[in-house]
Order: C-alpha cells, then sequence, then structure tokens
C-alpha cells in the first residue's frame, strides 16, 4: 500500500506542473490587463507602466512563468490584487466552506445512489426500478443551476424552509448544517443517479456469481446475501465512479457557489478571474487541482480496503 501511494504521488508532479501551465498560460489570454486592475482606472500611463514593471510583466513570458513556479515551489502564491492581502490564507478559509459542502454533498448522495441501486437490482424490472431508474436519469439530465433555482425557489423562498445564502457556520452547528443543506443537495442530485445507475449493474452481475449461489445453499437469508456477499463485492467499480466523478462534482460545486453565494474556492475563483486578480485566481485553481489528485488518492485506498487483492499489485 505504501509503494502505490508513493507511486500516486509521483504521477501527480506532472499533473500539477501541467495544471501550472494552464492556469499561467489560460491568464494570461484573459482580458484586462492586472496592471490596470492594480492602478485603477484613474491612473496615468506612467503609473501603469510603472507597476507593470514592478509586477515583473514586462517581462518575456517564460520569464514571468519560472518565477511563478519558483514562488510556488516555496509556498509563496503571492498576495491579491483586489483586496491586499495573502491568497494562501484566503484560499485557506475557501478551502473549509469548499471541504463541508464536499463531505456534505456526498454524505447523503453516496449512501442513497448504492441504496436505489441495490432495491432497483433486487426488483428487477420491476416498478421500483423503473422509478429509480427514472429518477436517476433525471438526475443526470438536469443541469446544476436548474436544480439550485428549483430548490432555491420553492424551499427557500416560497415555503422559506430553509435559508439559500451565504454560511451560517461551521458544519457542526445548526445554522450551518440549515445553511448547507439546500446546496449540499443540489450538488447530489447530480451524483445521486450515476452512483444508482452504476451500483445496479454492478449488484446484477454479482448476483450471477458462483458463490452468491454457494451462499443461498447454504440457507442464508436473501437480506444476507445481498447486503454481505453482494454490495461488498460490487461496490469496487462504483468507487471508481466515485474518482471518475470527482472532477465533475468539482466543477459542480462551482456553480452551486455562486448560485448560494456559498463561500468556497469555485465562487472564489469566479471572482478572481471576473475582477482579473491573475495571483488569487491562479491559486484557486491550483488548489482546485490539487482537491482532485487527493480525492483520486483516497478511492485507491478504499480499493485496498473493498479488495486486498488491489494491494498486491
Amino acid at each position: 500500500m505504501g509503494q502505490q501511494i508513493a507511486y500516486r504521488l509521483l504521477l501527480s508532479v506532472p499533473v500539477l506542473l501541467g495544471v501550472l501551465v494552464f492556469g499561467f498560460l489560460l491568464l494570461k489570454l484573459a482580458p484586462g490587463d492586472p496592471a490596470m486592475v492594480v492602478a485603477g482606472p484613474s491612473a496615468t500611463p506612467d503609473v501603469v507602466e510603472q507597476i507593470r514593471k514592478e509586477m515583473g510583466l514586462d517581462q518575456p513570458t517564460l520569464v514571468q512563468f519560472w518565477r511563478y513556479i519558483s514562488r510556488v515551489a516555496q509556498g509563496d502564491l503571492g498576495r491579491s490584487m483586489i483586496n491586499n492581502t495573502s491568497v494562501a490564507e484566503e484560499l485557506a478559509l475557501a478551502m473549509v466552506a469548499t471541504a463541508e459542502l464536499m463531505i456534505a454533498c456526498l454524505a447523503w448522495a453516496v449512501p442513497a445512489g448504492i441504496a436505489m441501486g441495490t432495491i432497483a437490482a433486487v426488483f428487477q424490472r420491476g416498478l421500483i426500478d423503473r422509478v429509480v431508474m427514472a429518477f436517476s436519469v433525471a438526475g443526470v439530465s438536469m443541469p446544476v443551476f436548474f436544480i439550485g433555482l428549483l430548490l432555491m425557489q420553492y424551499l427557500g423562498y416560497k415555503w422559506q424552509l430553509l435559508p439559500f445564502l451565504g454560511r451560517g457556520g461551521p458544519l457542526w452547528t445548526l445554522e450551518g448544517l440549515r445553511h448547507i443543506t439546500l446546496p449540499a443537495m443540489t450538488l447530489g442530485f447530480i451524483f445521486v443517479g450515476p452512483v444508482a445507475r452504476m451500483t445496479r449493474a454492478s449488484v446484477l452481475d454479482v448476483l450471477k456469481a458462483d458463490f452468491i449461489r454457494t451462499a443461498r445453499a447454504k440457507g442464508l437469508r436473501e437480506k444476507t446475501v445481498i447486503i454481505r456477499h453482494a454490495l461488498r463485492n460490487a461496490l469496487i467499480p462504483v468507487v471508481t465512479l466515485v474518482g471518475l466523478q470527482a472532477g465533475y462534482l468539482l466543477g459542480g460545486a462551482v456553480v452551486t457557489e455562486s448560485i448560494y453565494s456559498w463561500p468556497g474556492v469555485g465562487r472564489l475563483a469566479v471572482g478572481a478571474i471576473l475582477a482579473s486578480d491573475m495571483p488569487l485566481a491562479q491559486g484557486a485553481i491550483l488548489s482546485l487541482a490539487i482537491a482532485f489528485l487527493v480525492i483520486n488518492l483516497i478511492v485507491d485506498l478504499l480499493y485496498g480496503l473493498l479488495d486486498p487483492r488491489v494491494q498486491h499489485r
């Protein structure tokens, strides 16, 4: 297991380098002049040119990129050009909010998807199976912003059951739970469908295996056969799906945070790009990439727990 983790970490190095290149070039091609942002709209051309030199924007692109990755390697992400605060400090606060949203989303979406998929497999071709599959297709088909606006309109505004703007506090407080419910429901709806469909297909394949027939021949209850024998072996493809969907989930988190004014990394990145705040935008993009890599590393560790054979490969 230790060798597997080290191998995955080694593979992450070129990925992070690619993210650094992509983020740097993307923001270089974006409209707007960072020097103008710092100087303000009333600054004279001489002042703007002086600020451009101080920021190193007059240097060749390769020189600017080398200076950027050198700072990142030392843990220096720079300072926000809008707020004049440390990018690392702003990202640390935003990462807490994004992590809370992801945890709250996965805490209900993954168990619900697994349960729905298992029930659909047990009652294959029945009414329950059709209802679960219809719900899954609807969850996959509807965009995040549409689900968010529906929940906000009815649960938040019309019926006033839950707050729908901002973060009310840490996740372990009552106000924090109330404020995170709608964002977590919105983000989770796009995740339940794929998990349910994958679980259903995987459980159906496992139920045809010889060891399932052996378990039934021993007189075990059907509930025990499904949960203890079939579902455990069917979870490996589901864990794979969770890892593959991590990038899609992070993309959905950007939209969800923007809709509900959730102070996470996604909303921070959107605001920084619109304001031409290059250091903050680059730091946010790098943080999202690192989060994606960490999620995939966790998925690899879960492989070993679900299937011990993976540890010996």
